[in-house]
C-alpha cells in the first residue's frame, strides 16, 4: 500500500528521489543511507542511487534484501518497480556465493563455492584465470597466498564480491595493550562490528564516523582487541604524533613500545605509526602545480608527492625499488594495520595492501567518498563498510557540535569577468576562487565572530598569504616548518591565537577542539571528502555546548559555484541544511 505523504519515488533505473517536505523525510533518509548513495541534493528533492557496491556493503553489515525492499516499499509514494526489487535481491544475494578459505593440505588458499558452474564461469575470465592455480576438486580452485588481494579485486570487478574467510596471521603478540578510557556506546558498537569476536570472516573493514567522534579511540580499542604488533598509517606527521600521544595517554602501552616512522625518524617498535607520505616517498618525483605548496599535493611536510607512474603494473620488487619505504610492511610480523583516513589511500599503498592480505585491516574515515572512484577497491583490499553512523545522530546526543552551514556568494569584479571568460578552462577555477572580493567577506565574518576560534582554509597559497596579511593572522602551509606548525596549532588551542589561516595541511586529523568557525575560501575542485574533513575541524563538542559555523565563500556564475554544488552533496547526505546568501546582504 502506498501513501501520498511518503517521501520516496523509486524508479526503475535504481534512482530514488526523496521529497524533503514529507513528514517522513528524515526517517527515509536514515534508511536510505544504509544501502544507497546520494547523487544530487538541491533544495527540495534529493536523488539517491542504489548501486551494487552500496548493496554489497549493506549485505556485509547484516542487512537483508528483504529489509531493503521493506524500507523502499514502506517509504514509497508509488509502488516500487518490480525490477528494482529483483535487482536488490540479486545483488545482495551475490555476496558470499564465492568464498576464499584456507587450504590446509597445500598451506595456501582455495576459492570455493557450492555452485560449480559459477566457479567455472569466473575461472574462464582472463584476469581471474591467471590468478587461480590448479583445480583441487569439483568446487575448489587453488589460490596462491600472494594473489589473495588481486583475486578479490578481479572478482569484484566481475560483480562477484568474495567472502574472505581465509583468516589471518596472528602476528607478534603485543603484551599489556588495554584501553584505559571508557568507550562511548557507539564506539564500542563500531569496534564490535569490525572485530566480531575475532572470527576469520571479520577483522577487516572500514568504520565511518564523523570527525570529532573519537575514531582514534576506536582504533586503540581495535588494537587492544587484536593484541598484536600494529602498524598505523596516518595522514601526516602532526597526525602521527597525535596518535602517539593518544596511545600513551589512553592505553597501558608505554613510550618505549611506540615508534614513529616518518621523514624525521625511522623507529620500528611493537606499535609503529607511519605516514602515507613517507611510505610513498620516491626518488622519482614531480613538481607541484604552480601556486600549491609541496605538501598540498601530498600529505607530509617537505616531501614532494611521487609521480603517479607505473604503480598499477609493477611487480612487488619493482614497486619496492620505486618506493623503498614500502618495505616497512614486511619488516616485522604485523598482526594489524590501521589506515587512518582510509579514503586517502595512495596508489602505491593500495598495491602494498593487495600483497599483505593475511594481516587484519581497519580503515577509519569520515566519508568513504574517493575522488578517483576507487571505493570498490577499498571494499576489496581493506574490507567492507562495517559501521556507519549519521552525523546528525551524534549531534542529537551531544557527541559532536551542531553546525550551521552557509554559502556566501560573491561576484567577480567587472575587469576580472573578461579575464575569466578569456582564460583557459584549466585556469578558470583559480581565477574565480581567488577573487579579492572573498577577502572582503572574510574580513567581515572574522569581525562578526570576534571572540570565537576561527579557521580560514583554502587551496591556493598566494590567496592565503594575502588574507593572512590583511588580518595580521598566522599562516600555516606545507612549507611551514613542523616546529612552527606545532607552536601555532598549540597557540590556537589555548586561545593565544584566535584566527588561524591554513592550507590543505589542516584538512586531516588535526585536533583543534575549540575551533568553532571555519571559513572556506577555496578547495580541491568539487571534493566531497574535503568538505567532510573541513567541516569536521569544527565539530568537536564545545565546553559551552555552543554551535559551530561553517562558511563557504563562492564566486557566482563560475566553475567555483559548480564545484561548490558538488561539495554540498556531502552536507546534504548528512542531513545538514545550508543557506545561500549574497555577500551584499551579509555585509
Amino acid at each position: 500500500m502506498t501513501d501520498p505523504t511518503n517521501p520516496l519515488i523509486v524508479q526503475s533505473d535504481l534512482s530514488v528521489m526523496l521529497e524533503l517536505a514529507s513528514p517522513h523525510a528524515d526517517a527515509a533518509r536514515t534508511a536510505l543511507a544504509r544501502f544507497a548513495e546520494l547523487e544530487k541534493a538541491p533544495e527540495h528533492i534529493h536523488t539517491y542511487r542504489i548501486t551494487p557496491l552500496s548493496l554489497w556493503n549493506a549485505a556485509v553489515a547484516g542487512m537483508s534484501a528483504g529489509e531493503v525492499a521493506s524500507a523502499l516499499s514502506g517509504f514509497a509514494k508509488y509502488p516500487v518497480p518490480s525490477g528494482v526489487l529483483a535487482e536488490v535481491h540479486d545483488q545482495m544475494g551475490r555476496y558470499g556465493r564465492l568464498r576464499l578459505v584456507r587450504d590446509f593440505d597445500s598451506g595456501g588458499l582455495a576459492l570455493v563455492s557450492n555452485e560449480v558452474p559459477l566457479l567455472v564461469q569466473v575461472a574462464r575470465d582472463k584476469i581471474v584465470g591467471q590468478l587461480l592455480g590448479e583445480r583441487l576438486d569439483g568446487n575448489r580452485w587453488a589460490v596462491r597466498l600472494g594473489d589473495r588481494g588481486a583475486l578479490k579485486q578481479a572478482l569484484l570487478h566481475l560483480g562477484w564480491p568474495v567472502a574472505d574467510e581465509a583468516g589471518y596471521e596472528t602476528g607478534s603478540v603485543l603484551a599489556d595493550s588495554e584501553v584505559t578510557c571508557e568507550l562511548r556506546g557507539y564506539q564500542a558498537d563500531a569496534v564490535s562490528a569490525w572485530w566480531q569476536g575475532g572470527n576469520d570472516a571479520a577483522g577487516n573493514g572500514v568504520l565511518v564516523l564523523p570527525c570529532g567522534a573519537g575514531k582514534t579511540v576506536i582504533g586503540l580499542a581495535a588494537l587492544a582487541a587484536a593484541g598484536t604488533h600494529t602498524l598505523i598509517i596516518a595522514t601526516n606527521i602532526t597526525s602521527a604524533r597525535q596518535w602517539i600521544r593518544e596511545i600513551i595517554d589512553k592505553t597501558t602501552l608505554t613510550a618505549d613500545q611506540v615508534g614513529e616512522y616518518s621523514g624525521d625518524r625511522k623507529e620500528i617498535k611493537p606499535v609503529t605509526i607511519a605516514t602515507y607520505q613517507v611510505l610513498t616517498w620516491s626518488p622519482h618525483r614531480r613538481k607541484d602545480r604552480d601556486g600549491l605548496d609541496a605538501v598540498d599535493t601530498g600529505l607530509d611536510a617537505g616531501v614532494a608527492a611521487p609521480h603517479p607512474i607505473d604503480v598499477a603494473d609493477h611487480p612487488p620488487d619493482v614497486l619496492h625499488h620505486l618506493y623503498p619505504h614500502l618495505a616497512l610492511f614486511d619488516r616485522t610480523e604485523w598482526g594489524l594495520i590501521i589506515y587512518d583516513e582510509v579514503h586517502l589511500l595512495p596508489a602505491p599503498v593500495f598495491r602494498a595492501t593487495a600483497r599483505i592480505q593475511a594481516v587484519r585491516r581497519l580503515g577509519l574515515t569520515a566519508t568513504l567518498v574517493r575522488e578517483d572512484g576507487k571505493e570498490a577497491d577499498v571494499f576489496s583490499l581493506i574490507g567492507p563498510k562495517r559501521f556507519d553512523i549519521p552525523w546528525k545522530e551524534l549531534e542529537l546526543h551531544g557527541w559532536i557540535a551542531p553546525a550551521v552551514c552557509t554559502e556566501v556568494r560573491v561576484v567577480l569584479h567587472e575587469d576580472a569577468q573578461m579575464a575569466y571568460a578569456m582564460a583557459e578552462p584549466s585556469q578558470r577555477y583559480r581565477l574565480a576562487a581567488s577573487t579579492p572580493r572573498k577577502t572582503e567577506v572574510v574580513r567581515h565574518l572574522v569581525s562578526r565572530h570576534a571572540g570565537d576560534r576561527i579557521l580560514i582554509i583554502g587551496q591556493f597559497v598566494d590567496q592565503l598569504r594575502i588574507i593572512a596579511a590583511e588580518l595580521d593572522a598566522p599562516l600555516i602551509t606545507g612549507q611551514t616548518a613542523q616546529k612552527v606548525r606545532d607552536a601555532r596549532f598549540e597557540a590556537f588551542r589555548n586561545g593565544a591565537i584566535p584566527v588561524l589561516v591554513v592550507s590543505k595541511v589542516a584538512n586531516f586529523s588535526i585536533d583543534l577542539p575549540e575551533a568553532n568557525v571555519a571559513i572556506q575560501v577555496s578547495g580541491t575542485f568539487g571534493s566531497r571528502q574535503e568538505e567532510a574533513q573541513r567541516l569536521g575541524r569544527i565539530m568537536r563538542p564545545k565546553h559551552d555546548a555552543g554551535q559551530a559555523s561553517f562558511y563557504s565563500i563562492v564566486t557566482r556564475d563560475t566553475v567555483d559555484q559548480t564545484f561548490a554544488a558538488n561539495r554540498q552533496r556531502f552536507l546534504a547526505e548528512q542531513g545538514y541544511d545550508y543557506r545561500i546568501v549574497d555577500a551584499h546582504d551579509l555585509i
